[in-house]
C-alpha cells in the first residue's frame, strides 16, 4: 500500500498512490515491539517500510504492500518544514503505521499460525520469497528445469550477468530439476564482490566420466565475499556416481579410483558462507575447499552409500580459517578430511554416519607439503564408522609438521578404532613400511571422548620411530567395548602403542 500527499502544506491530504521507487539506502527511524518503520531514501523522495516482527509471514505480505510518503517537489518549493507541517506529517505517518501493523498481525496470525502457538522462526528470509533487486534467474537465460535438457550454458550466462553487477545482484536457481554439465563460476566480479547465490533447485550431473574433461563438476573460483544459500528440502547436488564412476575397475582393485570428480569445489575464494544445501552420490569428494580462507560451511547434508569409494564428505586443503558446523555426513570414506596446508580449521557439531570418521590427513604423500596446525574438532557424533577421530601420515613420508590439534566432546557409537594416530598409513599395501614417516606430530589433545567401540583397541598410537609424537594428552576418555557374547575371539585390547612418544599423558580416563 502506498500513500502520498498531493502537496507539502499544512492542509495536505493523504491519498492512495502507486508506482515503484528505486531504493538507494535505508535507516531505521521508528520501531515498536510489534512493527518497525524504516526510512528509505530515494532520488524522487522518501519511502517507509513496515515490518511485523512477530509474524514473519505477514512481513512478506507487507513487503509487497508497503506504504510510501513521497515528497512532490516543485520548482518553487523550498525544502524546509515548519513545525506545523512536520507535526501533521508525523501524526499522519504514525496513524497509518499503527493501522497497517495491526491489520497485518491479525491477517498473518489468522492465515498462518495455529491457535496459541508462535510462528516458526525463519532461518533465511530469502528462502521464503523471491529474491529482490537485480535477480538473474537461470531459466531466463536458457536453463530448463525438466531434468534432461543440458542447462550449463544457461547457468553460465546468468552467472556472467550477475557477476558483472557484483554484490548488488543475485544469481538465482528456482525450484526444479536441472541437468548441468561441468561448469565453473569464476571471478573476480564487479568491485571484487560476488553476487548472492540462491539455489532452490536440484542439480543433476551427467553420468558418464568422459563428460568431465576438467575433472570437476561445479566449481566456484576467485570470488570474494560470496554466499551460497539453499533450501534443504529442495537444494541438492546429485552427481550420480553409482551409474559409472563407482564401477571403475580401479575402484574395485585399489584404495583409490583412477578418476575422481569432486561435486562442488571452492578454489581461491574468501570470506564466504555455504549453507542449507545437500550433496549426494559424488563421483569423488562431495565438497572441496582449496586454497581458500575465511569460509563457513553450515547446515549441510552429505549422503552416499557406505560402500561408495573415495567419497569424502568435506575435504579441506591449503586453506585457513575454515568453519564447518551443524552438518550431517554419511559417506563411504572420511566424513571430514583435512590435509596439508590447512590452518585454523574448526569442525563443530557434525554427525558422521556412516564413513571412515573425521581425519587429519593423509599427510606426507607428496614432497614439500605445508604444515597443518590449529585444528579443532568439537561436539561431534560419530556412529558405526571404520574409524573415530584419526591422524594419518604415510609410511616413508617426507618431512612436515602437524601440531596444535584438539578433539573435544566427541560421542562415539559402535565405531572401530575410536582414537588413532597412524603413522604407518598404507591403504593399498604397496608402501615401503620399513621407511618411517617424517611427519612430526605434536601438541595433540583428546578430551572428553566417550562411547562404545567394536575394534581390538580403544586407543592406538602408532607413531614414527624416527620422529616421535610429542605431547599427546588423553583426558577424560571413557570408552566401552561391545562384542557378541558368543564371540570367542574377542579380547579387550585397551591401548596399542608403537613407535616413539615423548610426553604421553593419560588423565582421568577409562578404556
Amino acid at each position: 500500500m502506498r500513500w502520498r500527499p498531493s502537496r507539502l502544506s499544512s492542509g495536505g491530504r493523504l491519498s492512495y498512490g502507486g508506482g515503484d521507487l528505486c531504493v538507494c539506502g535505508e535507516q531505521s527511524i521508528f520501531s515498536s515491539s510489534m512493527c518497525q518503520i524504516r526510512f528509505l531514501s530515494a532520488p524522487s523522495g522518501a519511502r517507509m517500510r513496515a515490518d511485523d516482527r512477530h509474524n514473519p509471514d505477514s512481513v512478506q505480505m507487507l513487503l509487497h504492500e508497503c506504504f510510501c510518503i513521497r515528497f512532490q517537489r516543485q520548482n518553487t518549493y523550498r525544502s524546509r518544514f515548519t513545525n506545523t507541517i512536520g507535526f501533521t506529517l508525523i501524526v499522519s505517518v504514525l496513524v497509518v503505521f499503527a493501522a497497517i501493523c495491526f491489520h497485518a498481525s491479525l491477517v498473518g496470525a489468522a492465515r498462518h499460525a495455529p491457535p496459541d502457538s508462535a510462528p516458526e522462526p525463519v532461518d533465511a528470509p530469502e528462502l521464503k520469497s523471491q529474491p529482490r533487486g537485480l535477480v538473474f534467474d537461470v531459466t531466463h537465460h536458457g536453463a530448463v528445469d525438466d531434468g534432461d535438457t543440458e542447462s550449463g550454458s544457461g547457468f553460465l550466462a546468468a552467472w556472467k550477468a550477475a557477476c558483472d553487477h557484483g554484490e548488488r545482484a543475485t544469481f538465482y536457481v528456482p525450484e526444479g530439476k536441472y541437468h548441468v554439465g561441468p561448469v565453473e563460476f569464476s571471478g573476480p566480479c564487479k568491485n571484487n564482490q560476488s553476487p548472492k547465490i540462491v539455489i532452490r533447485g536440484n542439480l543433476i550431473a551427467p553420468s558418464k566420466l568422459q563428460s568431465f574433461p576438467s575433472k570437476t563438476w561445479i566449481q566456484f573460483s576467485h570470488l570474494n565475499r560470496f554466499s551460497i544459500t539453499g533450501d534443504l528440502d529442495k537444494t541438492n547436488f546429485d552427481a550420480r556416481g553409482a551409474v559409472e564412476a563407482w564401477k571403475q575397475h580401479s575402484c574395485q582393485h585399489s584404495s583409490r579410483c583412477k578418476t575422481l570428480i569432486p561435486s562442488l569445489k571452492f578454489d581461491h575464494v574468501s570470506h564466504g558462507t555455504i549453507r542449507n544445501i545437500s550433496l549426494s552420490n559424488a563421483k569423488g569428494f562431495h565438497l572441496v575447499i582449496h586454497e581458500s580462507s575465511n569460509v563457513n560451511v553450515h547446515n549441510v547434508i552429505v549422503s552416499s552409500p557406505e560402500d561408495s569409494p573415495n567419497t569424502d564428505g568435506i575435504h579441506v586443503s591449503h586453506s585457513s580459517n575454515i568453519n564447518i558446523s551443524s552438518s550431517t555426513i554419511g559417506v563411504g570414506d572420511d566424513c571430514v578430511s583435512i590435509i596439508a596446508g590447512s590452518v585454523n580449521v574448526t569442525v563443530y557439531d557434525v554427525t558422521c554416519n556412516p564413513g571412515h570418521g573425521i581425519s587429519i590427513g593423509s599427510l606426507g604423500k607428496t614432497k614439500n607439503e605445508e604444515d597443518v596446525s590449529g585444528i579443532s574438532v568439537k561436539k561431534c557424533k560419530i556412529k558405526k564408522t571404520k574409524n573415530g577421530i584419526r591422524i594419518k601420515t604415510w609410511a616413508g613420508s617426507t618431512s612436515s609438521n602437524a601440531y596444535n590439534m584438539t578433539f573435544d566432546d566427541i560421542e562415539l557409537t559402535d565405531v572401530s578404532n575410536p582414537i588413532i594416530i597412524d603413522q604407518k598409513y598404507c591403504p593399498n599395501h604397496k608402501c615401503d613400511t620399513s621407511k618411517p614417516s617424517k611427519v612430526k606430530i605434536k601438541d595433540v589433545t583428546f578430551k572428553n571422548v566417550r562411547g562404545t567401540y567394536k575394534s581390538d583397541y580403544a586407543v592406538s598410537l602408532l607413531c614414527s620411530p624416527s620422529v616421535p609424537c610429542e605431547n599427546v594428552k588423553l583426558v577424560d576418555i571413557n570408552l566401552t567395548p561391545t562384542h557378541e557374547e558368543d564371540d570367542e575371539d574377542w579380547r579387550e585390547g585397551n591401548l596399542n602403542l608403537n613407535g616413539a612418544i615423548d610426553g604421553l599423558q593419560v588423565i582421568n580416563s577409562n578404556f
